[in-house]
């Protein structure tokens, strides 16, 4: 079935064009979708397990490309640049990922895991440039006054919530034009999930963000748009507020009423 959920966005930040994504010959796990993403909000992408969100997520990374046989048709354009045609350490620059379970590099102290996005490049800055990213990264997590007298200690010394931020900070270092997360608070407790959700709230200021997320309140509190995925097809995308209170397709409603999921 085509996918013909389109919502029209003025200088989308984000453009998925007839996108379909398969891991097997002859069944797409992302089928034929179309969205346009709005540049400096969150976007979240909510559905069942299996249902292809975090497959398009990762499609904007290029980590599809980490599987083999997988098969790509349709467009991705950031900025209305085709990333699927461009060099992917260059993409990954320009579209950061957050994992859902936090992995600052093991080996790597605080200082060299914000920084690792430039070393792993050979791109290389005078020790005060390094300085001043690493302390712009940190603060813009909110983890500079913490860590600020440990830089030289390992990233895994710090807590699970820490360490979510120390990945985000590592994300964002590079100045990405879109901020990619994958269930980023599930393995985190509930204090530790509202630091992270309020800072995504002040990272929308410079980053445009999409989450994957299961969780349903986490979408409605913190999303301006949400997409609502089943079974591989975007079945509806709107405003987060719109789409909870008034969604159009019956599949949506059910979804949102814990019917199924």
């Amino acid at each position: 079935m085509e996918n013909t959920i389109k919502k029209t966005i003025q200088n989308p930040v984000l453009q998925f064009k007839d996108l379909s994504v398969s891991y097997v010959p002859g069944k797409n796990a992302v089928n034929m979708v179309n969205a346009d993403l709005k540049e400096n909000r969150i976007t979240a992408i909510m559905g069942p397990s299996g249902c292809g969100k975090s497959t398009l997520l990762r499609a904007v990374n290029r980590m599809h490309e980490l599987y083999p046989d997988i098969k790509i048709t349709g467009e991705i354009l950031l900025k209305g640049e085709n990333i699927l045609k461009m060099n992917p350490m260059e993409v990954r620059c320009k579209a950061g990922m957050v994992f859902q379970r936090p992995n600052p590099f093991p080996t790597m102290s605080i200082y060299e895991n914000v920084i690792a996005g430039y070393s792993l490049n050979n791109v290389h800055f005078q020790k005060s440039q390094r300085d001043e990213i690493v302390e712009t990264s940190l603060r813009n997590v909110g983890l500079w006054d913490e860590v600020k007298d440990s830089l030289t200690k390992k990233g895994t010394f710090l807590s699970g919530g820490q360490q979510q931020r120390l990945c985000i900070a590592r994300a964002v270092a590079l100045k990405p034009e879109v901020l990619l997360m994958d269930e980023p608070t599930s393995a985190l407790d509930p204090i530790a999930t509202n630091h992270i959700e309020q800072l995504l709230l002040e990272l929308k200021k410079q980053f445009s963000i999409v989450i994957v997320t299961h969780n349903m309140s986490q979408a409605a509190r913190i999303s301006d748009m949400s997409m609502f995925m089943y079974l591989g097809d975007l079945i509806e995308y709107d405003d987060t507020k719109i789409m909870f209170t008034n969604p159009k397709d019956k599949r949506t409603e059910e979804y949102l009423n814990g019917q199924f999921g």
